[in-house]
């Protein structure tokens, strides 16, 4: 099954989908007093934590700019949104299949869409961190750029990068018991190999093109200049990094299916 067919597939099942995710966010929150309002108590606090470490105890400077530490916390929470949707796939991937047996075993499930469900969940706590963002903004600075409209576009290589990503360690997960480690390794590494807690200028340039290869780094500069800036994104990169999000969508898919017929031995 090609991954071309999957958004007319998912958009069929989407009451299926809908439920899943909804039942994906609920789990995180069950029993907890402050329920759902977690989602954005901790992003909040996070940003917090990091701003004080940063701008504070190590007098972070963002890279040639002289920014107050206002500022350095809305840059630094634009970071951290983008990240997020990435280390919230990858670290749920490997257990995705195996923590469903149900699924693959006794019921005739499309199991290509707990990645989406995954990814839905991560958009939903993204979703949630921009309203954070945005009021931010609003109540410290007193208007928002128009550019705000083009953050789908900005998040859009990430996302995909996400969702096969997603794919690829949901397969390998049923094979390999130890990728979660490795995964949660390098989901750790990513968060200080990605300009989230500095710009891409302050890399030395003899090391920017090797940064500017890592796919999360130019979302996330391109999430700063729609909402910080009010800057639209350069065309090109922004293209460049659109397929190659496509690219590991459609690899992890390919995966992913082809591995699927083993699944049901192995868990």
């Amino acid at each position: 099954m090609s991954v071309l067919t999957l958004p007319a597939r998912l958009w069929r099942a989407r009451s299926l989908v809908g439920q899943l995710v909804r039942r994906e966010i609920e789990a995180r929150y069950r029993g907890s007093m402050g329920g759902i309002a977690w989602s954005l108590v901790t992003p909040i606090v996070m940003l917090g934590i990091y701003t004080y470490v940063f701008s504070i105890i190590f007098r972070a400077r963002w890279g040639e700019m002289a920014v107050s530490r206002v500022d350095f916390a809305v840059l630094l929470f634009a970071g951290l949104l983008v990240y997020g949707i990435f280390s919230e796939c990858a670290l749920a991937a490997p257990r995705q299949v195996t923590d469903n047996p149900n699924f693959v075993k006794k019921v005739v499930f499309p199991l290509e869409f707990l990645s989406v469900v995954t990814l839905a969940s991560a958009l939903f706590h993204f979703a949630a961190g921009l309203a954070v963002l945005f009021a931010f903004c609003l109540f410290v600075y007193g208007a928002l750029p128009w550019t705000i409209a083009l953050v789908p576009l900005a998040i859009l290589p990430a996302a995909l990068l996400a969702l096969g990503t997603s794919w690829l360690f949901a397969a390998l997960g049923v094979f390999l018991q130890d990728l979660r480690h490795f995964v949660a390794l390098v989901t750790s590494a990513l968060l200080f190999l990605s300009p989230v807690f500095y710009p891409l200028t302050a890399v030395p340039e003899h090391l920017r093109g090797l940064v500017r290869l890592n796919p999360l780094s130019l979302a996330i500069e391109h999430l700063r200049a729609v909402v910080v800036f009010g800057r639209i994104p350069d065309a090109f990169e922004w293209g460049a990094n659109l397929a190659f999000g496509l690219a590991v969508a459609a690899a992890g898919y390919w995966w992913f299916q082809r591995s699927r017929p083993e699944f049901a031995d192995l868990v």
